[in-house]
């Protein structure tokens, strides 16, 4: 769980690099007008849109540790060259980074449901709050570091963040579908009960057929 909640702190700190300081880096670094620099905004947020609606399908698909890995350690070359591009570039690759970066999420909450099974509530509150919490706290540790130094040294150092997703490499293996039971109905009952669930995490034990006396 820790390892989650590590990639997710990875994830929203580089998120609030670009929702709260993208415009003041474009205008600070090209001299764009604010109307252009809101225009970038605007793409790079129809792109984290766009993964954030994509990212469940996909992990329901290959399985979720799959998009985890790919969303968080994948986004890392575009993240790398963001620093280094022309405007036109960093406009193309804002789209990639928030895709990628944004289908991570919804993986990772049904990752976490899934090894804590009964808890969706808990589970779910967990994790939307510290994502919220994140992305406030960097927005926070981000602008004094820019007032620091610079908004350019800032997208340097965040370039790195999405390293952090490596530690995908220590999380359970892929789930796998968990067989539904017939049970024989039993007393006052006599219809059949389906039981199982969804998907077991592999080392999970796995739900026993249970006989109607």
């Amino acid at each position: 769980m820790g390892i989650l909640f590590a990639l997710i702190f990875s994830k929203y700190f580089y998120l609030a690099s670009l929702t709260s300081y993208y415009t003041f880096y474009l205008i600070d670094r090209f001299q764009v007008s604010v109307w252009s620099s809101q225009v970038h905004l605007f793409v790079f947020l129809a792109a984290v849109a766009v993964g954030t609606f994509a990212g469940g399908p996909i992990g329901d698909r290959i399985g979720r540790k799959h998009v985890i890995w790919f969303s968080i350690l994948g986004v890392l070359p575009f993240t790398l060259m963001l620093p280094h591009a022309n405007l036109f570039w960093t406009g193309v690759l804002s789209v990639p980074i928030g895709i990628i970066l944004a289908s991570a999420f919804s993986a990772i909450l049904v990752y976490a449901q899934d090894l804590v099974p009964g808890r969706v509530g808990l589970i779910s509150g967990l994790f939307f709050g510290f994502a919220f919490g994140m992305g406030g706290l960097g927005a926070a540790v981000l602008g004094y570091l820019a007032d620091a130094t610079s908004i350019e040294f800032v997208y340097r150092v965040c370039a790195y963040l999405p390293a952090i997703g490596v530690l995908a490499l220590f999380l359970p293996g892929q789930e796998r579908a968990a067989p539904y039971v017939i049970v024989a109905g039993s007393g006052n009952s006599p219809d059949p009960v389906i039981r199982g669930s969804r998907a077991t995490p592999a080392g999970a034990p796995e739900s026993k057929p249970v006989r109607g006396e």
